[in-house]
């Protein structure tokens, strides 16, 4: 519904001048297009009345093409005035638009420039002075303020403190131990001095067999009874 209202551009004089140029130029580029057929259209009669031995007719047909050609001059020449008149008057269009915009700007400077005072800018500047040379005096007074030499010495201090920061934040260089020298040190068990208790048995076990294998033996080697 807001479309219906909505206010349509005004067209100026220079607009209708444009719209005019360029309806000109559209016809004239037509009338350009029907010369150049006609000047071929007699061309290529004269050559077919050379053919068929008329020279007279074609004689006409040669003349009637210069007619033309001179005609296509003319509307070249207007062709290229209108070309010529329509470029001035959208260079000066252009003008004239950079001319409004650079107004608008210059404008809007002076609008911001007559909101600010010379007399006030001047004294904001002198209290800012006034205001940072009495820091400064009190600074000195407190003791806050370091000469060149003091500065120095901060800055070696920091370089120093920097330097020591970065050996201490370095990894610790690991002990590497020999593989030899962890077998030097494990603690072995002593060898044992007595015969363990089932060894004994096995003892005894093994001298009655040897006993009772001869006694068997001694018994086979005698005669059976008759």
């Amino acid at each position: 519904m807001g479309n219906i209202f909505v206010k349509k551009p005004k067209v100026t004089e220079v607009d209708k001048a444009i719209l005019s140029l360029k309806t000109q130029r559209r016809k004239l580029a037509d009338y350009q297009r029907k010369l150049d057929a006609v000047i071929e259209a007699e061309k290529q009669a004269a050559r077919d009345l050379l053919r068929e031995k008329k020279k007279d007719r074609a004689l006409l047909a040669l003349k009637k093409k210069k007619v033309q050609e001179e005609l296509l001059k003319q509307v070249d020449a207007w062709l290229i005035n209108v070309e010529q008149q329509l470029a001035d008057i959208e260079l000066a269009s252009k003008q004239k638009a950079v001319f409004e915009s650079l107004k608008a700007g210059n404008d809007a400077m002076k609008a911001i420039q007559s909101e600010i005072n010379l007399e006030d800018v001047q004294k904001l500047m002198d209290d800012t002075a006034e205001a940072k040379a009495y820091q400064d005096e009190i600074n000195a007074i407190l003791g806050e303020k370091l000469s060149s030499e003091d500065e120095e010495e901060v800055l070696a201090e920091y370089e120093t403190l920097e330097s020591q920061v970065t050996l201490q934040d370095l990894p610790e260089v690991p002990s590497t131990v020999l593989a030899s020298e962890e077998h030097e040190d494990l603690e072995l068990p002593d060898v044992p001095t007595k015969v363990p208790a089932a060894s004994a048995s096995v003892t005894d076990d093994a001298e009655g067999a040897s006993i009772a294998v001869p006694a068997r033996k001694k018994v086979m080697e005698e005669p059976l009874p008759a």
